[in-house]
């Protein structure tokens, strides 16, 4: 990420977590309070640290920051992604309800909208 988007990603009040290993940046993840709800945000671990927990010690560490709904939007094709959210207690929110979430709590264009799922934990009661 660019140093400027990140910097704007801060300023629309984004908190960044890092996790090191061997005194190297390996993995980082964002949260952002937006309604009433928390957004995971910008989650990247270094490709030679994925698959050893650092994605996992990261959300569990924003998971114990709060008690509020936390809401994921990625791409509906990144299978990988929706399987990690699902192990750690977040469920798919219908494709009926995900277009509204994305524009409500999101700023990204149609055509992403047109490629991403939402997940949530705990899950969204049915509509």
């Amino acid at each position: 990420m660019p140093l400027h988007e990140l910097e704007g990603e801060i300023a629309a009040g984004v908190e960044f977590w890092g996790y090191e290993a061997g005194g190297a940046l390996v993995g980082v993840m964002g949260f952002q309070s937006v309604l009433g709800i928390d957004l995971i945000r910008h989650a990247y671990v270094s490709p030679n640290y994925q698959r050893h927990g650092v994605g996992s010690a990261l959300l569990d560490h924003l998971a114990r920051s709060t008690r509020r709904r936390m809401l994921v939007g990625t791409w509906a094709a990144a299978d990988w992604a929706v399987r990690f959210y699902r192990r750690h207690g977040f469920e798919l929110v219908g494709p009926e309800r995900t277009p509204a979430l994305l524009k409500t709590y999101w700023a990204i264009p149609d055509r992403q909208i047109e490629a991403s799922v939402v997940l949530a934990n705990p899950p969204l009661a049915e509509a």
